[in-house]
C-alpha cells in the first residue's frame, strides 16, 4: 500500500503572498549566496535552519518534528516542506516548493535526491549548516547522498546576513517602532497588585495589533514580552510568572515583536512607585554605561574594544563583577530559538569590526544578588544601524530614573 502512495508533489495553491522584500532583494540574497558557493566550489546548498531558510526564501517553517530545507543550486531555489503545511510554503517562498508526504520515513531525503537528480547527479560538494545539522541528520544525508561531500556553509551564510540591506533596515525600523508601542502599553499596565503575566499580555497584544495594522498580509507569530519584577529581574531571559508587582519593585521591560522572521527588542529598567537611594545609584551607573556605549557604535570599531572600554567604567565603580553578559548583538532573521549571528557580538572574544549596514544593540546589564543593597537586574537596550560615518539609534523609548519610575495610580 505504501509503495502506491505519492512521496513528493507540488502544492502551488493560490498566489504568492505579500512580502516586505522585493523580488530584487530576494534575488540579490540568492545571487550573493551563489557567488559564495562558486568561491568554495560548492555545487548546491541544503539549508535546514529556521534563519537561513527564512533569509534566503522568505518562508519561516513550523518544525513540529518534521524536517525542512531550502535547496539552492546555481539555477534553482526550492523549499522542501511537509504536506501538513498545504500551500503555505510555496506562497511564502521566493522560488519553488516541493512537498513530501508522511507515508514513508525517508520521503524528505527522497525530495532532496529528486532535486539533486540522484542517482545520476553531478553534485560533488553540498553545503550544509554544521552548526544546525545533528549527528543523526548528518548520517542520514550521507546515506542518502553517497559520494557527495558535505561541507560547511554556515559561517559564510551568517557573514552575509550580518550586513543588512536598505529593505531590511526599513523592516527593522518598523520593528523598533512597534517595540515602543509595546513598551508604552506595558507601562500603562504596571501598578502594584498586578501580576507579571497580565502586564506582559497587555504589551504583547498591543504589538500584535500594531503589526497587523502595519502590513497588508502578515503571519502573526512569535511576538512576545518578558516582564520581570523583583528577584525575577536577575536574568535577562527569565520567563514571565504570575508574581504580583509590589511598590518599590525593580522591574524589567522586554518587548519583542517578530515580523516576517525578524526580531527587534526594547528593554528598560523600571521601578514601581519608588526606588531606594542605592537602587538609584546603580541604575544611574548602568545608564551612564549605556550612554557611553551608544557613542562607541561606529564603523571601524572592534566588538572586543567596545566591551573592554565599557568594562573600565564598571570597574571604576567596583561593579564589573556584577556584569552578566555581552554588551550587544546583531539583529535580523533571529529569535530566542534561532539565528544568533555570533560573529557580531559586543564581547571580549569577538574580533569583528563593525561595518556600515550592520544592525547592533547596546544593552549593558548588571545584576546585584538578593540580600544586598540595590538588589536586582538593571538593563537598558537600544538598536542602532551602523552608517558610513556613525550610527543611527532607532529606539525612541526613554530610559533612566527621570522617565521610568512608574507613579501610583
Amino acid at each position: 500500500m505504501t509503495d502506491e502512495m505519492i512521496r513528493i508533489y507540488e502544492m502551488n495553491n493560490g498566489e504568492k503572498a505579500f512580502s516586505p522584500f522585493s523580488p530584487e532583494e530576494m534575488d540579490s540574497r540568492q545571487h550573493k549566496l551563489r557567488t559564495l558557493m562558486a568561491s568554495k566550489n560548492i555545487d548546491a546548498c541544503l539549508f535546514t535552519s529556521y534563519h537561513n531558510i527564512c533569509y534566503y526564501s522568505g518562508f519561516l517553517y513550523c518544525y513540529f518534528g518534521r524536517k525542512y530545507g531550502f535547496l539552492v543550486t546555481q539555477d534553482t531555489a526550492t523549499t522542501i516542506a511537509a504536506g501538513i503545511d498545504g500551500g503555505q510554503p510555496w506562497r511564502r517562498t521566493h522560488g519553488d516548493a516541493l512537498i513530501y508526504t508522511d507515508w514513508r520515513r525517508d520521503n524528505y531525503f527522497h525530495a532532496v535526491q529528486s532535486l539533486l537528480g540522484m542517482p545520476n547527479a553531478k553534485i560533488q560538494r553540498l553545503g550544509i549548516e554544521f552548526d544546525h545539522v545533528s549527528l543523526d541528520l548528518m548520517k542520514q544525508l550521507e546515506a542518502a547522498l553517497p559520494g557527495v561531500e558535505l561541507v560547511d556553509i554556515a559561517a559564510g551564510a551568517m557573514s552575509q546576513r550580518t550586513i543588512k540591506s536598505s529593505e531590511e533596515h526599513k523592516l527593522i525600523r518598523e520593528g523598533a517602532r512597534i517595540c515602543d508601542v509595546g513598551g508604552a502599553a506595558l507601562v500603562d499596565a504596571v501598578q502594584a497588585g498586578v501580576a507579571e503575566h497580565e502586564v506582559a499580555i497587555a504589551s504583547t497584544n498591543a504589538m500584535i495589533r500594531e503589526i497587523a495594522e502595519s502590513f497588508p498580509f502578515v503571519e502573526l507569530m512569535d511576538t512576545w514580552t518578558w516582564f520581570q519584577s523583583g528577584i525575577n529581574t536577575d536574568g535577562a531571559h527569565n520567563p514571565v510568572t504570575n508574581k504580583v508587582v509590589e511598590a518599590g519593585d525593580i522591574l524589567s521591560l522586554n518587548c519583542f515583536p517578530m515580523i516576517f522572521g525578524y526580531y527587534t527588542a526594547l528593554e528598560r529598567t523600571l521601578f514601581c512607585e519608588h526606588a531606594s537611594d542605592e537602587h538609584l545609584r546603580l541604575w544611574e551607573v548602568n545608564c551612564h554605561v549605556h550612554r557611553e556605549g551608544l557613542k562607541l557604535i561606529q564603523p571601524g570599531a572592534r566588538c572586543k574594544d567596545i566591551a573592554s572600554t565599557l568594562n573600565d567604567i564598571y570597574r571604576s565603580h567596583d561593579l564589573l563583577q556584577y556584569r552578566s553578559f555581552g554588551y550587544g548583538h546583531s539583529f535580523g532573521v533571529l529569535s530566542h530559538y534561532y539565528g544568533r549571528e555570533a560573529s557580531v557580538e559586543l564581547r571580549e572574544d569577538v574580533e569583528t569590526v563593525l561595518e556600515p549596514g550592520m544592525v547592533v544593540s547596546m544593552e549593558p546589564m548588571i545584576m546585584v544578588p538578593e540580600g544586598q543593597p540595590g538588589a536586582g537586574g538593571y538593563r537598558e537596550h537600544d538598536i542602532l544601524i551602523v552608517t558610513e560615518d556613525g550610527a543611527e539609534n532607532i529606539t525612541g523609548f526613554p530610559f533612566g530614573p527621570e522617565h521610568n519610575i512608574i507613579p501610583k495610580r
